[in-house]
């Protein structure tokens, strides 16, 4: 008896688990910004900032109960390998006071009695470690969920990655970007060498705005293929194309050194995220005497300990 052939059914590819990947300056700059100046801790310094990131990380656990998060800081304010390249590269800046850089440790300790992935290095800013800890999940069949406000990190999504502007409820995918900027994703650190970042004192091609750039690359697709073909500028149909050229010879150099600061490195060390970015089990003991230090209220505590998966005993009246 001859058997009918059997027909292969394709074997559905399981959904990528997320990867929450969190610029955490972002966030303790904003609670700096926006928390009343009335939180001290045990030894009478400011913990506004440190309060509302701690409030941020509870309302963000309770939002997505992430199985897999690392939280990125920036350690490398003035020793970045970009200043090295580039010394005004965010010279715009001021030093962060020592209220504040206090409070950046805290909240870097409070990650970490919280059972969290903490990435942070001297070497590479909080966007390196946010792109390399994407590459690295992805390679562990995650999709990240860049939670961030910051455009130059649009530059790093694609397929099911996300951007997350938390605070005002926005998300997109590498199809977004294209409608906030005008340009594919991975564009976006060529688009950002041309018309600039004022934010971090990137001045970008003189006289080349956010349009013009878009304009740009949508018809050269990259900087190089626009430099080698600058002489085409002319021809395009936009307000001054023929002054375009010639500037773009002019600054070359220059453009290709802001796509070197604009670029995000994919390849900073991970430290403890070598391993992965589960959540850990939380640091009872490192928890209760965080809470104690930075006077926590008692519902904070709570939260917290949720968060951290830990059980909460209110101290005894006396």
């Amino acid at each position: 008896m001859t058997l009918p052939p059997q027909t292969l059914q394709a074997t559905p590819t399981p959904p990528s688990a997320p990867l929450y990947l969190v610029d955490a300056s972002l966030y303790v700059f904003r609670a700096w910004h926006s928390m009343p100046d009335e939180f001290r801790d045990a030894e009478g310094w400011p913990t506004n900032a440190v309060h509302g990131f701690a409030r941020f990380l509870a309302e963000l656990v309770e939002r997505t109960n992430p199985r897999y998060i690392a939280i990125a800081f920036d350690e490398a304010l003035d020793s970045c390998f970009r200043n090295r390249i580039y010394p005004a590269y965010k010279a715009n800046r001021p030093p962060a006071p020592d209220e504040l850089r206090r409070q950046f440790a805290q909240c870097k300790a409070l990650c970490r009695a919280l059972g969290f992935v903490v990435l942070a290095d001297t070497e590479y800013e909080a966007d390196d470690l946010i792109g390399s800890a994407l590459v690295a999940g992805r390679a562990r069949a995650h999709h990240g969920v860049i939670v961030s406000a910051d455009k130059d990190l649009s530059q790093l999504l694609e397929g099911a990655d996300e951007q997350w502007d938390y605070a005002r409820g926005v998300r997109w995918t590498a199809a977004g970007v294209r409608d906030r900027h005008g340009v594919e994703a991975h564009q976006m650190a060529d688009y950002l060498a041309l018309c600039g970042d004022t934010v971090d004192n990137i001045p970008g091609v003189p006289g080349i705005g956010c349009k013009t750039a878009a304009s740009l690359l949508h018809h050269f697709r990259t900087l190089d293929a626009l430099l080698e073909r600058s002489d085409e500028i002319q021809f395009l149909r936009f307000r001054g194309a023929g002054q375009v050229g010639p500037k773009l010879r002019q600054h070359a150099d220059a453009a290709r050194l802001y796509r070197q600061l604009t670029t995000i490195a994919c390849d900073a060390p991970l430290g403890e995220g070598t391993t992965g970015f589960a959540r850990r089990s939380g640091d009872a003991a490192a928890l209760h005497a965080l809470c104690e230090a930075l006077r926590f209220g008692p519902l904070t505590r709570r939260r917290l300990h949720s968060v951290a998966g830990l059980d909460y005993a209110p101290p005894a009246m006396a």
